[in-house]
């Protein structure tokens, strides 16, 4: 683990396998900023802090939606998005403070 993250070998194993996919890795970029991506769908909370539907991923990719949920559970399991419940839909965030740990990482092991 380094001291500066909290991060160790296997959780930077873990983003990097849940980054590797392309299809991952293009939703991550999505989520960056949300309202240039997302904003022909009608928001049913806040983007910025709730995050974006997980049916607008699934529009916007194409992707059946239980590859959605599949790509979307990598994520979440890697410490990459945050998963927010708003009724009976599913939202996703970035979860930055997360990305800046693994940007510092990298940093520091390599």
């Amino acid at each position: 683990m380094t001291e500066a993250t909290g991060l160790d070998s296997g959780d930077l194993i873990e983003v990097f396998k849940a980054l590797g996919n392309p299809a991952r890795l293009q939703i991550m970029r999505w989520l960056k900023d949300p309202e240039a991506h997302f904003g022909e769908y009608e928001p049913i909370a806040d983007r910025r802090s709730v995050g974006v539907c997980v049916t607008h991923i699934q529009a916007k990719s194409g992707l059946a939606q239980s590859t959605v949920s599949s790509y979307m559970s990598t994520l979440e399991r890697a410490g990459l998005v945050r998963l927010t419940r708003v009724g009976k839909w599913t939202h996703y965030r970035r979860d930055e403070a997360r990305l800046t740990q693994v940007a510092r990482a990298i940093d520091v092991t390599l």
